[in-house]
């Protein structure tokens, strides 16, 4: 039987509960939280740890990823100095494909299982 891993993942308290696997994506930012996804390893330049592109939606009380939102803010903060000429191109491919590459429509794909903590933790 292979061993579970357990990992704490902290989660806007006001942000909504994860959903099934397969289910309409709500904005819970499980999966973002917990690693990247492919553009998300490239904006954030690591393949483990919270996406440095989510974004927390106060009035929507839900994760957004910025790569589709606010590309021009994620990319510069992605971008280095000496390539910000780069981020008009960069912007045009994300609006033109950025939706399909995170997976955008498809489902909520993160497996994990989500624990809340118990009260007063």
């Amino acid at each position: 039987m292979a061993k579970q891993r357990t990992m704490f993942i902290p989660v806007h308290a006001k942000a909504p509960a994860k959903p099934a696997w397969g289910a309409p994506c709500n904005g819970c930012g499980v999966c973002c939280l917990s690693e990247p996804c492919p553009v998300g390893m490239i904006l954030s330049r690591r393949r483990a740890g919270a996406c440095l592109a989510l974004q927390w939606d106060e009035p929507g009380k839900r994760y957004r990823c910025g790569a589709l939102d606010a590309p021009e803010q994620v990319l510069k903060q992605a971008v280095p100095n000496w390539l910000f000429w780069t981020i008009p191109g960069w912007m045009a491919l994300l609006r033109w494909r950025g939706a399909r590459w995170i997976g955008a429509g498809i489902g909520c794909d993160c497996s994990l299982q989500v624990q809340a903590d118990p009260p007063g933790q």
